[in-house]
């Protein structure tokens, strides 16, 4: 844990520094949780991919402390989202620091996606998914099927780099993703009205909806378009009006939904600040102000620790930590936020960061540690999420 709390501020610094240095010399390919399905084993065996066999594969290399990848064959490779996380971590420190290679660096990367959207002769708009097939409970998605999420923050990252770099593409491309969202995702299902997670599916989703709504609502404001804006709180009326009592959402409606964590929380959060702040409506601030109130309460212990669900502080994840950030300074943004989020930045780098490696972990449970280097789900969230911190904060220290 650091204790020298003057001095945390340089440390975070060097450790975006080094999430950086060790993306690029990667090429910003990796492994994910959730690539299992890459291993070479499925080129002789694709039948195996689907059903309880391909469902177990995939858990069991999420779950395994140890690397199976390297000897089964699963590549490393780059991730949409990923890139687009980095992409937005990049700007960041382009802001703070002004080198002009980063935006050469964003702009190589943005031009990746740009080649890396989905089939657009059989999703007409822009799109992305992951670069795996992907075996959940309830459905198989396969590898390039669009989500809501990996579009979204790829959309936010070629959006945000068009501001500060002359390629009208990117905004072009950016705003053709609400059109996928609005014609392929929107969904009227059992009394509900959301955005679908995938094409197809009709389980509600509360982050994945409000995403989707935040997206519309931010392109609706951009072009005037007041059909999107209309619909982007219609969608977000739904998710508002299932919130808890106490200020909580579940992850979704399915029985196996009914769990409150705080990376989710934080999505929500954040997706209902990006529609308030888009549309200029004041219909959500009490919402959010309950739910921002349970987050803190809830979802946090007196040391920084972000907890992973709100009743069991396990599996430490710096997903959790890096969506609190991330929450606390765009959605709270109080000098009380700030503190917070700099503690659980500090508690982070004492528990989960790896300095000779110069990463971090993946998970800790009560009884061991996987350590297993993820470049989407870890590295690309805390680099993005501490660059973010690092900005706000020495843009505040330079008005003091």
């Amino acid at each position: 844990m650091l204790n020298n709390t003057s001095n945390a501020g340089k440390v975070t610094t060097d450790v975006v520094e080094a999430l950086f240095a060790s993306a690029k010399a990667q090429s910003f390919a990796g492994y994910d949780p959730f690539d299992g399905l890459n291993s070479k084993l499925f080129s002789v065996l694709p039948f195996l991919k689907k059903g309880l066999f391909g469902l177990a594969w995939i858990q069991l290399h999420k779950r395994s402390p140890i690397n199976l990848r390297p000897l089964l064959g699963v590549p490393k490779a780059r991730n949409p989202k990923g890139v687009g996380l980095y992409i937005l971590g990049m700007l960041q420190q382009y802001k703070q620091n002004g080198d002009a290679s980063l935006l050469t660096q964003a702009c190589e990367l943005a031009d990746w996606l740009l080649s890396q959207q989905s089939d657009k002769e059989q999703w007409q708009h822009a799109c992305w998914g992951y670069h795996f097939d992907w075996n959940a409970r309830a459905f198989f998605v396969p590898k390039g099927k669009p989500n809501v999420i990996t579009t979204i923050y790829v959309a936010q990252a070629l959006f945000a780099l068009s501001k500060v770099v002359d390629k009208p593409l990117y905004r072009t491309v950016a705003f053709d993703a609400a059109n996928f969202i609005v014609k392929t995702l929107f969904t009227q299902h059992e009394g509900r009205t959301f955005f679908a997670y995938i094409p197809g599916e009709t389980a509600f989703v509360h982050n994945a909806s409000l995403w989707g709504a935040a997206w519309v609502a931010i392109v609706a404001a951009e072009t005037q378009n007041k059909e999107y804006a209309e619909l982007a709180l219609q969608v977000a009326r739904q998710s508002v009006a299932e919130q808890g009592v106490d200020g909580s959402w579940v992850y979704g409606s399915r029985h196996h939904h009914q769990f409150i964590d705080g990376f989710h929380t934080g999505y929500n959060l954040e997706a209902l600040h990006h529609i308030r702040s888009a549309l200029t409506t004041t219909e959500f601030d009490q919402a959010i102000t309950k739910g921002l109130a349970f987050y803190k309460a809830e979802l946090f212990e007196k040391d920084g620790t972000a907890k992973y669900y709100h009743n069991n502080r396990y599996p430490l994840d710096m997903h959790s930590v890096a969506q609190a950030v991330i929450t606390l300074i765009r959605v709270g943004g109080t000098a009380e936020d700030m503190a917070l989020a700099e503690k659980c930045i500090n508690w982070s780098i004492g528990e989960l960061y790896m300095p000779k490696q110069q990463r971090f972990v993946y998970q800790k449970s009560a009884r061991y540690t996987n350590k297993v280097n993820y470049m989407r789900w870890t590295q690309a969230w805390v680099y993005y999420s501490f660059a973010l911190f690092n900005r706000v904060k020495a843009e505040q220290d330079a008005k003091d």
